[in-house]
């Protein structure tokens, strides 16, 4: 009985809510049928820089080496429960990346990164 969270509630959106997807390798077909190619461009430098996402961003690395630690996820010893790979999302070069509206987090990145990206500026569909 000490699992409390495993019930689901309908309370406003917890950081659970707020995941990273990450599809490694899509095909070129899903690359040109988004139309990548003429998505503005982003790059940084390695280093750590701390992000909060008020719209949802679809981006595709064309380099670069990521690991994303999502602002709430605890990284204390204490939480028993949560493994390091709960931790943080990692992605790279060649992976598209849908980064959820609301998240804060800190991009620790590893090797300088360049992307496409596009910010869903609706929910329409």
């Amino acid at each position: 009985m000490a699992s409390s969270a495993s019930t689901p509630s309908s309370s406003s959106s917890s950081a659970n809510d707020l995941r990273i997807l990450v599809e490694r390798d899509p095909p070129e077909s899903k690359l040109s049928e988004l139309n990548i190619k003429c998505w503005p461009k982003w790059g940084c430098p390695p280093g750590k820089y701390q992000l909060k996402f008020d719209a949802e961003e679809t981006c595709y690395l064309v380099k670069g080496k990521v690991k994303v630690y999502p602002r709430g996820s605890s990284s204390s010893p204490s939480s028993a429960s949560a493994s390091s790979e709960d931790q943080f999302v990692e992605f790279g070069a060649g992976d598209l990346v849908i980064i959820p509206k609301g998240l804060s987090c800190t991009w620790d990145v590893s090797v300088a990164v360049d992307k496409y990206y596009k910010f869903e500026s609706s929910s329409s569909s």
